[in-house]
């Protein structure tokens, strides 16, 4: 197989990769806290002997867009947005994982959960407990939930170094080994959702011309190898009597 058809098998890989990262973008639209992903590629030149540098086409990793996503207001009082750079801190039984998910609720037990049943810590790295039969429930900007005006705990907000060194995981968690910082500047919006923040329109804009890329990339591979098949039935066939 000769280097054309290699360059352009490279390009399909990254291509139908790409496509993955793009269809889970568009599966994710309506995900409270996600954040959109796209492709890192890169040239990556391989010396050919006594001809010039072969350029393959080389995925490397997986960027997320951490800005904000768009606020939705529920009026629910343990829904929570999170403005500025800032994760709560959740407590799973695979240990400390932060997510901007802020879609709360209280659990059996009075505590302040995921929705998939997860502690959210307070500033104590502990889980905040509401009194069984509070009504009227308050979360300040700066984290400070009340039961019935009595103050029961903060909820923690941290923020890291650099956020492209976070790992997803399921359920809108992200790990890490990276030590975390203070919030600083980042704030609470009681009663709201941060939207995922993939923009529908252009991730199917970005999916039709990764399709029509890898359909170019597919005519060559064919072409090529029409071109090899013509060569060797010429170079195979018998000399004329």
């Amino acid at each position: 197989m000769e280097n054309t058809l290699y360059i352009a098998l490279s390009y399909q890989t990254v291509m139908q990769r790409q496509m993955e990262v793009l269809a889970n973008n568009i599966a994710n639209v309506s995900t409270p806290g996600f954040k959109s992903e796209q492709m890192m590629f890169v040239e990556h030149l391989q010396d050919v002997l006594a001809e010039d540098d072969v350029s393959f086409v080389q995925d490397i990793a997986v960027v997320r867009d951490f800005r904000e996503g768009g606020f939705t207001r529920t009026s629910e009082p343990l829904d929570v947005a999170i403005t500025g750079k800032g994760w709560f801190v959740i407590d799973t039984p695979a240990g400390m994982r932060y997510s901007r998910n802020g879609h709360f609720q209280r659990d059996a037990n009075g505590e302040i959960v995921t929705s998939s049943g997860y502690p959210v810590l307070g500033d104590n790295n502990r889980p905040i407990s509401l009194p069984q039969n509070a009504a009227d429930l308050v979360v300040a900007p700066d984290g400070t939930v009340s039961a019935d005006k009595q103050v029961v705990g903060r909820i923690k907000l941290v923020a890291f170094a650099n956020e492209q060194e976070l790992r997803k995981e399921a359920e809108s968690l992200y790990s890490t080994d990276a030590p975390s910082l203070p919030a600083g500047t980042a704030r609470l919006r009681q009663g709201m959702i941060e939207e995922s923040n993939v923009k529908a329109i252009v991730e199917v804009t970005n999916m039709m011309t990764a399709v029509r890329e890898f359909q170019m990339a597919q005519k060559v591979i064919e072409e090529e190898h029409q071109r090899q098949l013509e060569a060797i039935n010429t170079l195979t066939e018998p000399p004329a009597a």
